[in-house]
């Protein structure tokens, strides 16, 4: 049975999880993409949970059943916070800045009502709010500095409280940056900004600033009280410094001393206990940490806690020890109460833990039935269960009983493990005389768990940061041999790190990307200096000609063929310039083409490289990589230190990673070149990479046999073209410019999806070793996201788009929408390609591309996008035929629009429209017209109409979707004739007929020839708009010409009444304004 680590007895105290609040988000629909949990805070009785729709949620924590709802229409909740001295208090701030004072009137049971509303700080970020810890009053500060107080007056004051409102905002002070947290007590407040702390005394309106030096960054306060015991003892104050530092400060504002946990916290981290996951401990050590603690948070007694990216830590600040600290990823906030801590992650997730010793733990554990895990927990914790004080709460039967739950069947090693704990138990008596002795031996000293002997002195210190605690930094010699090794180490992976797989890419894994692992730096050097021997040995197999005479004829038919492009006659005649190529094509597969030396000296290597790696790995089981998958170790680890031997020679085994993918199928080569096998001189490589980049855009794939000839002919069948596209790539991708490659597949072989995957894994091979693929197993998307954002600028850069594709890969349509922000370095055209297999995602990121910009700039936005013109037609018939209405909902038998079916709703009816209104040739328009006609998107049709002057053809479709508000609104068709106007009223008329004919439609009921309906297509209505248009007068005698004046009704003539008598007004009040300006006029001259 494989030994389980075992903390050390100095670790007393671990983090639990005894219930999941993941139900109670999930009854509040806070788990949802659309409504998250924003902020959180806890007092004795309620959890706040404020959401991003602008609702509070309050629950009874006793059994998390009562719950109250206060919802803001002021925007999401940025920030809450409860009073914990009169729970009937709660303060809220809105993203709009304002702050909102609820009084819950729980004692009356009478409704919340909101009791004063602030706009302070209206229009800012409000970033830390504070009760005071006696009176109802409210601190607030905001991202600006400026800091606030809010007194409540409520009814519970009477009239006493008349003079105390009289003005219920308090301008503190404004600091020089973001207040970064609030602290209140005893009459103190404490701000800590991004450069340093400020202690405020309220009442007689002083300010200090605390030490002298600043800082630039997030960094907490807190008050540290004082406990029930110490009557004569101030409160302290700890300030968060760079580095995993604290200052101790005094109640005045005087730092006391610097305490330094950097090296305290080299220890591995205890698990939290959770029934999510079973507890595991490392007992590696780590690297020393230097954390910058971004909150500090007063926990229990004695305990201040912060928490970083990496997980949650407590110290015991006044004896300068970690109580412990744990992995807990993605905390966006913390709230605290006693001992309880309430997390709430970056995704909207809240957990909730409880700070416990351990045997209380496991005694609880047990109370609830959870035998496995308390189980597990005991085995972990054997020191601490040994304790006397754990010895008492967790007695012999007791563990006897827990052992006596477990399956014998499926965990017999967790009950062995339980036996041997058993057997180390001594009795009580014993062990309590001996933990006395023990103590008593150490009554003169305060030794802390690194081994550092501190003795305090709290008066006469200075205030500067660098007036550490007087403690010793000796370490014991045990130490000092546990340290030397781990420094000798990491020199050696700082000085041999030349394209080293085994040690480069696993130390970058461990120390950068993957944090919670332990760094190769403390384990034993000696499989290293195995790997360096071995590379040794391999190193004379090394070419035997020097680079020039090796590449002399291959340079001199580079410097040939260049001055032949350069020739106005070759370089204007694509036959020419293909004969060129051929020619020099001929030395390149000479010198880099050639499968036989390359795969020979491959396959020798490997199997030597592979040979001594087994013999390395059985002397040294410990170097056995434990990340990544079997080729990954194979190949990186050793056959790249085998391979790469300072890129001296001319004939060692180039980065020949094999493939094991299935895009290409036939007897095609799956390895790819992705890097030189010789040193090439720059100004070579370059003519080269000209040279065979040119080749693949005029597919000169091949030389001596006349393929290339044929394929640039179109002689040869497609598949045999694209067959000698991946070959040619597989084979000089490193001689390849990235760019240009990607833009001719979009271009040439958009319609063959091997070509593209055949680029995209040969990018793939090129970042295998990169941080961001060797995060992307490990990481969230937000993490890689963040990653990759801090890589850039990545300009145009083609790695960027294999990241893309990994992401897409790995997450799916969630991933496309982040790379919004990555524009213009990822097109849409290579996110087409990424999503060739699923239109709707390329649509979906399209449309958010555009609607990511204002919208006076989204047209701009998309026309720099269609490159070139003719991808215009290809993303409108993709638009038109996702997210829409079935084509019989708007398209008849005939093909002609049916009744009212453009108020249909499209999903991409905005990027549509915006295709369409985009500036065309003559022939493009008419193709778009035939699309949107086809597909019945009826509103671009009609716009298209108009702009290819189609009038006629307009009103008829018009007429049939029977919408009179197509032609009197804003951008409606008026007719600009008596031609146009006559065709309308016949086509009015037909209409009629044919709806009265057919009879009603939709429950629509005609009545003379007329919908009871005001805005349908009939006669009537048509002649009040001709009357409108053109006045009553002019109307009528084209009604009576046209034989339509039976069809009109009285409507029509009390219509055409009211519009005479608005026209002679109209004309008599322009005529009496005529006047008056006339007889001014000659007034002025007068």
């Amino acid at each position: 049975m494989a030994s389980v680590p075992i903390i050390p007895d100095s670790y007393n105290h671990v983090l639990a999880e005894f219930e999941c609040l993941d139900p109670l988000l999930s009854a509040l629909r806070l788990d949802s993409s659309r409504l998250k949990c924003t902020c959180i805070a806890v007092s004795k009785r309620w959890l706040a949970l404020g959401s991003s729709g602008g609702g509070l949620n309050l629950i009874q924590k006793d059994g998390w059943k009562q719950r109250l709802f206060l919802a803001h229409k002021e925007g999401a909740i940025s920030r809450v916070a409860c009073c914990l001295h009169d729970e009937d208090y709660v303060a809220v701030a809105t993203s709009q800045g304002l702050v909102v004072v609820w009084e819950l009137n729980q004692e009356r049971r009478g409704k919340p009502e909101r009791i004063y509303v602030s706009s302070e700080h209206k229009g800012r970020k409000v970033t830390a709010l504070c009760w005071d810890t006696a009176a109802l009053r409210v601190f607030v500060g905001d991202h600006v500095g400026k800091v606030s107080a809010i007194k409540i007056n409520t009814s519970k004051q009477g009239k006493a409280a008349a003079t105390f409102v009289m003005f219920p905002v308090q301008i503190i002070t404004t600091v020089d940056s973001r207040v970064v947290q609030l602290d209140y007590l005893d009459g103190r407040l404490l701000i800590s900004s991004l450069t340093r702390t400020y202690l405020c005394d309220t009442e007689r309106e002083k300010f200090w600033k605390i030490g002298n030096k600043e800082r630039d960054g997030e960094f907490g306060a807190c008050f540290f009280p004082v406990g029930k015991n110490s009557v004569n003892q101030q409160p302290l104050i700890y300030c968060a410094r760079p580095g995993s530092r604290m200052w101790e400060v005094n109640f005045d504002g005087e730092v006391q001393s610097t305490h330094q946990f950097k090296q305290l916290l080299s220890s591995s981290p205890l698990p939290v206990v959770t029934l999510r996951l079973d507890p595991h401990y490392t007992s590696s050590s780590c690297s020393p940490q230097s954390l910058s603690f971004p909150k500090l948070l007063y926990l229990a007694e004695h305990c201040v806690m912060t928490w970083t990216e990496r997980g949650i830590y407590i110290f015991l600040p006044q004896s300068v020890q970690v109580l412990l600290w744990s992995e807990v990823k993605d905390i966006q906030d913390v709230a605290v109460y006693k001992s309880e801590l309430f997390c709430l992650h970056t995704n909207g997730k809240v957990v909730h833990l409880s700070l416990l010793l351990v045997d209380r733990c496991i005694e609880r554990l047990i109370r609830r039935g959870f035998w496995t895990l308390a189980a597990r927990v005991c085995c972990l914790f054997q020191n601490s269960i040994i304790s006397c004080r754990a010895r008492k709460n967790l007695p012999l039967d007791k563990l006897e009983h827990l052992k006596s739950q477990l399956d014998a069947s499926t965990q017999q090693d967790l009950i062995t493990q339980m036996e041997e704990l058993i057997s180390k138990l001594e009795p009580l008596d014993s062990a309590c005389s001996s933990r006395r002795s023990s103590i008593s031996s150490h009554e003169s000293f305060s030794i802390l768990d690194s081994g550092i002997y501190r003795v305090i002195s709290r008066r006469g210190s200075q205030s500067d940061e660098d007036s550490c605690s007087l403690h010793s930094q000796t370490f014991s010699e045990d130490e000092r041999l546990k340290e030397f090794p781990a420094h000798q180490e990491d020199e050696q992976v700082e000085l041999d790190n030349v394209s080293h797989a085994s040690v480069t890419v696993e130390a970058d894994r461990n120390e950068t990307f993957l944090p919670f692992s332990i760094p190769l730096s403390f384990r034993s050097p000696s499989p290293l200096v195995s790997l360096q021997a071995v590379k040794e040995r391999l190193e004379p197999q090394s070419c035997q000609l020097p680079e020039e005479d090796y590449l002399r004829d291959l340079n001199a038919a580079t410097a040939e063929a260049i001055a032949k492009l350069q020739d106005p006659l070759v370089l204007l005649e694509p036959q020419c310039m293909r004969r060129v190529l051929q020619e020099w094509l001929i030395y390149l597969e000479e010198k880099f083409g050639s499968k036989e030396h390359s795969a020979s000296s491959i396959k020798k290597s490997k199997t030597v490289c592979v040979e001594e790696e087994r013999e390395v790995l059985e002397e040294n089981p410990r170097l056995d990589p434990t990340d990544g998958d079997p080729s990954d170790k194979e190949q990186s680890s050793i056959l790249k230190d085998c391979s790469e031997k300072e890129n001296t020679d001319d004939t060692c085994v180039s980065k020949n990673m094999c493939e094991n993918s299935t895009d290409l199928k036939g007897p095609l080569d799956s390895c790819f070149q992705v890097s030189p096998p010789c040193v090439i001189e720059p100004d070579v490589q370059k003519d080269l990479v000209e040279l065979t980049t040119l080749c693949f855009e005029l597919r000169v794939f091949s030389c001596g046999n006349g393929e290339a000839e044929e394929s640039s002919d179109g002689s040869l069948p497609l598949s045999a073209s694209w067959t000698l596209a991946c070959r040619f790539m597989r084979s000089y991708f490193f001689l390849l410019d990235l760019k240009r490659l990607k833009q001719c597949i979009i271009t040439m072989y958009s319609t063959i999806p091997n070509v593209w995957e055949t680029y995209i894994a040969g990018l793939k091979e090129l970042t295998c070793h990169s941080p961001v693929a060797l995060a992307m197993e490990n990481e969230d998307m937000l993490k890689i996201l963040k990653q990759l954002h801090d890589l850039g600028p990545w300009d145009d850069s083609p790695l960027l788009l294999v990241h893309a594709q990994r992401l897409y890969e790995k997450f799916g349509e969630t991933a496309l929408r982040p790379l919004i922000k990555f524009h213009p370095s990822i097109l849409p055209s290579d996110i087409k390609q990424l999503c060739r297999n699923d239109p709707a995602h390329f649509l979906a990121y399209l449309d958010s591309l555009v609607k990511s910009k204002p919208e006076d700039k989204r047209s701009s936005l998309l026309r720099s996008l269609l490159q070139p013109e003719s991808v215009r037609l290809d993303w409108l018939c993709l638009a038109v035929s996702h997210d829409a209405p079935q084509r019989a909902n708007t398209v008849d038998a005939e093909g002609n629009p049916r009744p009212r079916s453009h108020l249909f709703t499209w999903g991409y009816s905005q990027l549509i429209l915006l295709l369409i209104k985009l500036p065309a040739d003559f022939v493009t328009k008419e193709k778009m017209a035939d699309i949107c006609k086809a597909h019945g998107f009826w509103p671009g049709y009609l716009f298209l109409c108009l702009e290819l002057d189609r009038r006629i053809e307009a009103f008829t479709n018009i007429a049939h979707l029977d919408d009179l508000s197509l032609l009197n609104g804003e951008d409606g068709f008026i007719p600009e004739t008596i031609e146009e106007w006559k065709f309308l009223l016949r086509l009015a008329q037909n209409h009629s007929t044919t709806f009265h004919h057919h009879g009603p439609q939709n429950g629509k009921v005609v009545s003379n020839g007329s919908p009871s309906c005001p805005d349908c297509i009939t006669v009537e209505n048509v002649a009040l708009l001709l009357a409108k248009a053109i006045g009553p007068n002019r109307a009528l005698p084209l009604l009576q010409e046209c034989g339509l004046t039976l069809e009109l009704s009285e409507r029509f003539t009390g219509v055409c009444e009211i519009l005479r008598i608005a026209e002679k007004r109209q004309r008599a009040l322009i005529q009496s304004m005529l006047e008056r300006c006339d007889r001014f006029l000659w007034s002025q001259q007068a």
